[in-house]
């Protein structure tokens, strides 16, 4: 089982062919309008990898929210605990050049209106995964943290975008996930000596007693935890848009874990749906089915178990 908790947004994604410096204009030639958001990106991808998931976030009484929702809606994720509230659904532009790079500015909307206490202790068991982001009040996100450590629940935390994470929920934290950006952030706010990049996640492993995984795009993701460390390398593919990528690596790994698979073949579920997302513009409408990321498992390098 498992309980996202996080932001529902709706993409504009614009195609460019260069992204813009400051004070410049760029044309693009056209827009898509897709459900997103790191919260609902993470609930479609547990979905479409075959686990149970229950959603918890909030939507405006606006026409963006149908449209935000619908995605889930067919993949069958539980919305009974998604809040329609006064504040717009939270939207997102997305700028994506000619290599697959982006930028993303967000307005959050409803999704800073999110609360903890929306989430039922009976989504919080030591059967369920619970899952979080930090495109909402990070204080609700600590709340909840709290409340599903005492309970048993195992909690994966993806610090996307970048912020600060307390040193105490840190210590209740069995899964963190971040790029080599949002790890630093993480690194100088609990006074650690920043390592290098590819050393972060066994130093945070090893003081936090935790599994941490640093996500490095076309590089692939390193993993130290307490069942080993390993190398995972990427899908070998020509990308379009990297978009909503870290959230499908983030959704399917959680849905592989509960799902009993030992972590470096869950990993490598996580590496293949993460290439596959990157093929097609957009964010939650290219995250591969089960089926789709099992035909081209054989299709990712060897994971290299470090010592």
């Amino acid at each position: 089982m498992i309980t996202v908790f996080g932001s529902i947004n709706l993409d504009i994604v614009m195609p460019v062919d260069t992204l813009p410096e400051p004070g410049e204009t760029v044309l693009g030639h056209d827009y898509l309008m897709i459900p997103g958001g790191k919260g609902a990106n993470q609930a479609c991808a547990t979905a479409l990898a075959g686990s149970q998931t229950h959603m918890f976030g909030q939507v405006g009484d606006d026409g963006f929210a149908t449209e935000a929702l619908r995605l889930l809606d067919e993949n069958g994720v539980d919305l009974s605990g998604v809040v329609h509230g006064e504040h717009p659904t939270g939207c997102a532009t997305i700028w994506v050049d000619a290599s697959g790079e982006n930028e993303i500015v967000v307005a959050s909307g409803a999704n800073m209106q999110v609360n903890a206490r929306d989430v039922p202790d009976s989504a919080l068991t030591k059967d369920h995964y619970l899952l979080l982001q930090m495109e909402i009040d990070p204080k609700q996100n600590w709340a909840l943290i709290e409340r599903a450590h005492a309970r048993g629940t195992k909690t994966m935390l993806s610090v996307a975008p970048a912020g600060i994470v307390p040193e105490n929920i840190l210590e209740k934290v069995d899964i963190l996930l971040f790029n080599e950006l949002e790890g630093q952030a993480v690194a100088r706010n609990v006074g650690m000596d920043e390592p290098t990049p590819t050393r972060l996640p066994r130093a945070m492993s090893e003081r936090y007693d935790l599994t941490c995984i640093l996500t490095m795009g076309g590089a692939g993701a390193l993993c130290c935890g307490p069942d080993g460390a390993w190398s995972v390398p990427a899908l070998p593919i020509s990308p379009v848009d990297s978009t909503g990528a870290g959230d499908a690596f983030a959704g399917t790994l959680a849905a592989n874990l509960d799902q009993g698979r030992p972590i470096d073949e869950a990993l490598r579920w996580a590496a293949v749906t993460s290439g596959i997302t990157c093929r097609t513009k957009g964010s939650q409408n290219t995250i591969p089915s089960k089926d789709d990321v099992a035909r081209e498992l054989d299709q990712l390098p060897a994971i290299k178990k470090l010592a």
